[in-house]
C-alpha cells in the first residue's frame, strides 16, 4: 500500500552544472555536509555548496553555488568519488587509478599517493581501528584480489590482501567483513582471516550486481528473480527479501526505507514489512546514493534531492487511510533527530490513541482496547463519545487537536443498533479492565459513574455489585439514572454507601410494601440484616415495628444478629428489648432463646421467662384439638430441653404450673431440679412406665457428681422398683433385674443385697452377682496397683532427698549470707538447688533464688 515518504526536489539544474556542453554527462556524485561533488564523463570534478531551505509552506528547496572545479588531465570519465571529511580529502577513481584531492580546492596531494589497477572501492563505515586521522578502504582490483588500505592525509598504506576466486566487480565493507560481487556470484570475505563464505549467484547479463551496506554487519544485494536479498556478515538472511524491478541500477538506504532506482522509476520499500510504499517517476536515472542522512539521485545532466517527508506527516497520512498497523510500525521505529525521549514518547502515545479510535470505528474492539491502554488514553476521551455518560459535574473538554473526527458514537455505528450494543459492551469491558489500574487515576468518578449508567441499562447483577462495594459513583447522577431505570435497590445501596441510611431504608421499605418493584431486591431479610449491622440505634428503632409486623421471627434478628463488639446503649439493653417485644410472642421467644442459649446469660428472669413462654406455648397447642401430634411433641421436647439444661429458672414457679396438667415428664425433670429424686422416679416408673427414661434420668442427673451421688440415684430407682407400697410388687421384677444388670448402672453391692427380697433365687441374681464380684476384684487390684505406684514414687523422692543430704554444708563465723552479706549467728539456714546459702529471713520465697532470681520447680517432694 502506498505512502508518500519522499519528495523529489531539484538540487543542481542542467544549465548551472554543464552549461552548453551537451556531450558531457554526470558519472558519479558525493556529498559531505553541505558540500556536493560531481564527477563527469569529461574528467572534471565539480564542487558545489548546497544549501537546504524550508519555505513558509513547509516545503524544502535547494540552492547551490559552485565553489571550484578540477580537470584531472585525463580523457577518461570519473568513475567514483568518496569524501573523507576527517582528512579533508576526496578519494577519486578515474582511469582505474585512485588518487587524493583536497576537498575544498580540489588540488592534488603533493605526495602523489595513488593506487593503480582499481575497478571499485568502498570506505569502511565501521572500522576496527579508532584512529580519527585515518580511514580504512577496500579496493577491488583487476586481479582476483581485494586489498585493504589505511588512508591518511597524504598516504595510502596497504594493510591486507584477500584472495578471492574471481575478479571483483563491486564491494562494501563493514568491520572485518567485506561483501564482494564477483562476475557471477556474491561472497563474504573476512579481511582478518581470509575466510570466504559463498552466498548466491546472480545473472550478470540481466542485472547489475549491487552491494549496499544497510546496517551494522548487514548488506542488501540484488539477487536473482528481481529480489533484493538481505545478508548478514554471518552469511544468513534475517529479513524477507524485497521485490523490485529487474532493471534496478542503484539503491540507497534511509531508515526505515530502501530506495531503488531503475530506468523509469524510483521505488521506495520499507525494511519493516518489505512492502513497496511509494513510486516516483524518474526517467533517465543513472546514479542514486545516500550521504550522511541525505539521498541524491542524478540523471546524466541534473541532480535531485530525495527529501523525506516528516514522519508525523507520513503517519497522519497512513492514519487518514486507516492503515493503523503501518502507521504504528513507522512511528515506533523512527525517531526524528533532535527529538527528546519525552517528546518521542508523547508523539507515540498520541498516535496509539488515534489508532485506537480508528480501530473502534472499524469495530475492531480488542485492537482498540489494547491501543487505548498502550497509549494511556485519558478515559474521558472515550466516554465522551457516548452521550450523557460523563458525570453531570464533569467539565472535560476533548483533546486539541482532536484524536478523532466523531462528534459522538452515533457517527460510528450509523444507525445500526446491534453495533451500538457492541460499542457499549466494549466500553463496559474497557472500563472494567482499567478500573483498578494506573489508567484510572484521577478519573475514578468518571469511570464508576459511567459503569453505573451502563449497568443500569443492561446488567443489574453487575450494577448491584458495583454500588455494594467501594465506588466513586456520583450520587446526583445515580439518583436520576437509577430512578429512571427503576433500579431502586441499587439506588438504596448507593444511598447506603454515601451514608444516607435513612433514604436507603425508605426505598427498601417501599419495595417490601409493594409500592415499588425491583426484581433485584433480595427481600425483607436483606433489610433486617442491614438494620442488625446499623449502629444508629435511633434509626433502627424507627423500623423495628415495621419489620416485626412483616415477619416477627425474621424481624427479631435485628436484635439477635448484632455484633458482639457493638457498644450497648440504653436503647439496646435486653430488658428494653424484651419489654418492647411483648406484643410479638414469637419474637420475644426467639430473643430470649438468643439470650439464654447463644449469649448464655445466667439471669434467672430471662430463663424463667423463657420457660414460662415455652409452657404457655405447649398449653395453647394442647388446647387446639386440630393441632397435629408432631407439633405437640416438638413443643414439649423444646420445653423439656429447656427445663433439663438450665438451672437458673425458678423451679417452684414452673412446677406449680406443670402440676396442674398431665405433663408428667416435665414434672419429673422439675422434681429432679429440686433434688426430690424419689418423686421424679416414681412418676417415670409408675405414671409413665418409661423404665428407660428412669435409668436415663439417673445418668443425666449424676453428671458432674461424685460416685456416691450416682450410686444413691440408682439405689433410689431400685427402691422404687422394689417398693411394695404401690401394690405392684412382682410386676417390676423385670425392669429391676434389667437395671441391676445394666452396664451404665452403678451400685453398692452390699446395700443392694440388703434390700433385695429374700424370695429371689440365686439363679435370678447370678448375672448381677457375677458382675459385682468382678467389679470388686477389679477395684481391689486397681487399689493395690495404685498403692504400689505410690510406694515407688515415694521411694524415688527419698532417693532424691538422700542425694541432696550427702554433700555436707559447713557454717562458720566466717560464712556470710549470700543475700545480705551478713554472717550466720545460728546454724539455721536455707540452701537453694543452685548452691546459694541464705538466712531464713532472707529466703522469702523458697522457689525463687534471692540472689539470681532463678525459679526452681516446686514439684519435687523434698
Amino acid at each position: 500500500m502506498s505512502v508518500r515518504a519522499f519528495e523529489l526536489v531539484p538540487a543542481i539544474e542542467r544549465l548551472k552544472l554543464l552549461g552548453e556542453r551537451s556531450k558531457t554527462s554526470i558519472e558519479c556524485i558525493e556529498c559531505c555536509g553541505k558540500n556536493l561533488y560531481i564527477g563527469t564523463s569529461d574528467c572534471f570534478v565539480y564542487h558545489y555548496l548546497l544549501q537546504e531551505e524550508t519555505q513558509p509552506n513547509g516545503k524544502i528547496i535547494y540552492t547551490s553555488e559552485k565553489q571550484s572545479q578540477k580537470h584531472l588531465a585525463l580523457k577518461k570519465p570519473v568513475q567514483q568519488l568518496a569524501a573523507a571529511s576527517a582528512l579533508t580529502r576526496i578519494l577519486v577513481l578515474c582511469d582505474n587509478t585512485l588518487t587524493l584531492l583536497n576537498m575544498f580546492n580540489l588540488e592534488p596531494i603533493l605526495s602523489g599517493a595513488k593506487i593503480k589497477g582499481v575497478t571499485a572501492f568502498c570506505v569502511n563505515q565501521n572500522p576496527s581501528t579508532s584512529n580519527p586521522f585515518s580511514i580504512e578502504i577496500a579496493v577491488a582490483t583487476r586481479k582476483r584480489l581485494v586489498q585493504v588500505y589505511s588512508v591518511t592525509e597524504d598516504k595510502m598504506v596497504p594493510m591486507r590482501d584477500v584472495t578471492i576466486p574471481d575478479m571483483p566487480v563491486n564491494l562494501e565493507m563493514d568491520g572485518s567483513c567485506i561483501c564482494v560481487a564477483m562476475t557471477m556470484q556474491y561472497i563474504l570475505a573476512n579481511k582478518n582471516t581470509g575466510q570466504l563464505t559463498e552466498l548466491f549467484p546472480y545473472e550478470s547479463e540481466q542485472s547489475i550486481p549491487l552491494v549496499k551496506r544497510v546496517g551494522r554487519e548487514e548488506f542488501l544485494l540484488s539477487g536473482p528473480g528481481a529480489l533484493g536479498m538481505f545478508v548478514t556478515s554471518a552469511g544468513i538472511s534475517q529479513r524477507p527479501p524485497l521485490r523490485w524491478s529487474e532493471s534496478v541500477c542503484g539503491v540507497s538506504y534511509m531508515f526505515p526505507y530502501i530506495v531503488a532506482l531503475d530506468d523509469e522509476f524510483l521505488t521506495v520499500h520499507s525494511v519493516l514489512d518489505q512492502q513497496q510504499k511509494q513510486t516516483i517517476p524518474f526517467q533517465g536515472g543513472r546514479i542514486l546514493g545516500d550521504f550522511e542522512g541525505k539521498i541524491f539521485v542524478a540523471s546524466s545532466k541534473e541532480v535531485y534531492g530525495l527529501v523525506p517527508l516528516p514522519v508525523d506527516k507520513q503517519v497522519e497520512a497512513l492514519l487518514a487511510d486507516k492503515r493503523v498497523e503501518e502507521a504504528l510500525t513507522l512511528a515506533k521505529n523512527f525517531r526524528k533527530v533532535g527529538t527528546t525521549k519525552e517528546q518521542f514518547t508523547r508523539m507515540l502515545l498520541r498516535i496509539q490513541q488515534q489508532s485506537g479510535f480508528i480501530e473502534l470505528s472499524e469495530f475492531h474492539y480488542n485492537e482498540a482496547g489494547q491501543l487505548f491502554r498502550d497509549g494511556q488514553l485519558d478515559v474521558r476521551e472515550l466516554i465522551s463519545l457516548f452521550p450523557n455518560l460523563l458525570p453531570s459535574t464533569s467539565n472535560f473538554t476533548r483533546s486539541i487537536p482532536p484524536l478523532h473526527q466523531f462528534a459522538d458514537i452515533s457517527q460510528v455505528y450509523r444507525g445500526d443498533v446491534a453495533r451500538l450494543s457492541e460499542c457499549k459492551k466494549f466500553l463496559v469491558q474497557y472500563l472494567e479492565q482499567i478500573r483498578d489500574t494506573d489508567l484510572s487515576l484521577g478519573n475514578r468518578a468518571e469511570i464508576d459513574t459511567s459503569l453505573m449508567k451502563l449497568y443500569a441499562e443492561s446488567n443489574p447483577e453487575a450494577l448491584i455489585e458495583l454500588v455494594s462495594e467501594e465506588n466513586w459513583c456520583l450520587l446526583s447522577d445515580g439518583i436520576e439514572t437509577l430512578d429512571r431505570h427503576q433500579k431502586y435497590h441499587a439506588l438504596g445501596l448507593l444511598y447506603r454507601y454515601h451514608t444516607d441510611n435513612d433514604k436507603a431504608l425508605q426505598l427498601w421499605a417501599r419495595i417490601v410494601d409493594g409500592e415499588l418493584k425491583d426484581d433485584s431486591f433480595p427481600g425483607l431479610d436483606f433489610v433486617v440484616d442491614f438494620l442488625a449491622r446499623l449502629t444508629d440505634h435511633e434509626l433502627v428503632w424507627r423500623y423495628v415495628d415495621w419489620a416485626l409486623q412483616k415477619d416477627p421471627e425474621m424481624g427479631v434478628r435485628i436484635f439477635t444478629d448484632r455484633s458482639d463488639e457493638e457498644p450497648i446503649s440504653e436503647r439496646m439493653r435486653p430488658d428494653t428489648i424484651i419489654d418492647y417485644l411483648h406484643a410479638y410472642p414469637k419474637a420475644v421467644i426467639r430473643y430470649l432463646e438468643y439470650l439464654v442459649f447463644s449469649k448464655r446469660l445466667e439471669k434467672e428472669k430471662y430463663h424463667t421467662h423463657l420457660a414460662v413462654l415455652y409452657l404457655d406455648t405447649v398449653l395453647q397447642i394442647v388446647k387446639d384439638v386440630s393441632a397435629p401430634k408432631s407439633e405437640v411433641d416438638l413443643a414439649r421436647s423444646t420445653l423439656r430441653h429447656m427445663l433439663q439444661e438450665s438451672s437458673v429458672y425458678r423451679v417452684p414457679l414452673i412446677l406449680s404450673k406443670v402440676k396442674e396438667t398431665d405433663m408428667h415428664a416435665e414434672c419429673a425433670i422439675l422434681y429432679g431440679k429440686l433434688e426430690e429424686h424419689d418423686k421424679a422416679l416414681r412418676i417415670l416408673v409408675h405414671k409413665l412406665q418409661d423404665y428407660g427414661a428412669a435409668e436415663n434420668y439417673c445418668i443425666i442427673n449424676s453428671k458432674g457428681r461424685d460416685r456416691g451421688y450416682r450410686r444413691r440415684l440408682f439405689q433410689i430407682l431400685l427402691g422404687v422398683y422394689l417398693d411394695p407400697m404401690e401394690g405392684k410388687k412382682d410386676s417390676l421384677v423385670k425392669p429391676a433385674m434389667d437395671l441391676l444388670n445394666s452396664e451404665d448402672a452403678d451400685f453398692d453391692s452390699a446395700r443392694v443385697m440388703q434390700i433385695l427380697p429374700e424370695t429371689w433365687s440365686v439363679g435370678l441374681l447370678s448375672q448381677f452377682l457375677t458382675n459385682s464380684v468382678r467389679n470388686s476384684i477389679h477395684t481391689s487390684r486397681m487399689s493395690k496397683l495404685e498403692h504400689s505406684l505410690s510406694r515407688g514414687d515415694n521411694l524415688k523422692n527419698k532417693v532424691v532427698v538422700m542425694s541432696e543430704q550427702r554433700s555436707p554444708i559447713y557454717i562458720s563465723e566466717e560464712k556470710v549470707c549470700q543475700a545480705c552479706n551478713r554472717p550466720f549467728t545460728d546454724p539455721v539456714f536455707v540452701r537453694y538447688p543452685n548452691g546459694v546459702i541464705a538466712h531464713t529471713q532472707c529466703a522469702r520465697n523458697k522457689a525463687v533464688c534471692p540472689v539470681t532470681g532463678k525459679l526452681f520447680s516446686t514439684t519435687k517432694g523434698h
